[in-house]
């Protein structure tokens, strides 16, 4: 039987725990045609005001329908990044954390709020890790209770031998806690930034850094 204080699996969240999406969101800019600032000041607004990113397009350019232009430069572009990610993406901290994760004998998981192409992009990285899955691949979304049940089976552990690790209160730590798990908020991102300053917040851990992982866990 599983010790309930030890943690034995640890699941990372993708965009801002494990992906640096500026890249992401500097060449949406440059396609709705605004500064980067600009797009970039939309998002920080909707990270303070709790909506979520897609209506930082909305406000830059009213009636913008985001599936009908990404659909149309995957037709212009069709090898091109675009809105998706790469391992040049990937924070400078998550290799060498995952590697001592898992030199530790942790299960290791990714499991985030992705669509489908996000999937083939993470395996293509070969990170050591034991199980990818996303939103799209589950069928559910966080902060549905029903996607945490699914990465708890993708864990293979008890939810309280779990470590949930990713950049919100709203999608990652409450919800995780709520699910029995052990929530790590990591404060990077605007997000990370905003939410580790909010009462909510005390129900994590708050790191810095993914390095600090394998000293907490």
């Amino acid at each position: 039987m599983s010790d309930p204080h030890r943690i034995e699996a640890v699941v990372f969240d993708v965009g801002e725990t494990l992906i640096d999406e500026s890249r992401i969101w500097l060449r949406w800019a440059d396609r709705l045609g605004v500064t980067p600032l600009t797009f970039l000041g939309a998002i920080g607004a909707c990270a303070a005001t709790d909506r979520e990113v897609s209506a930082a397009f909305e406000l830059v350019r009213p009636g913008f329908d985001v599936e009908v232009a990404d659909a149309a430069w995957a037709v212009e572009d069709p090898d091109g990044l675009r809105s998706g990610f790469d391992d040049d993406d990937l924070y400078p901290d998550v290799r060498p954390a995952l590697a001592a994760l898992s030199g530790r004998g942790l299960r290791l998981v990714i499991a985030g709020n992705q669509p489908p192409r996000a999937l083939a992009a993470l395996h293509a990285m070969d990170l050591p890790v034991d199980e990818i899955a996303n939103s799209a691949e589950l069928g559910v979304e966080k902060p549905s209770p029903a996607f945490f049940a699914a990465v708890t089976g993708l864990a293979g552990v008890p939810a309280e031998a779990i470590a949930y690790v990713g950049d919100r209160t709203d999608n990652d730590v409450l919800p995780a806690a709520d699910a029995g798990m052990r929530p790590i908020l990591i404060r990077r991102g605007p997000w990370g930034h905003l939410h580790a300053t909010r009462p909510e917040a005390a129900r994590a851990t708050i790191v810095d850094s993914l390095l600090e992982l394998p000293g907490i866990l």
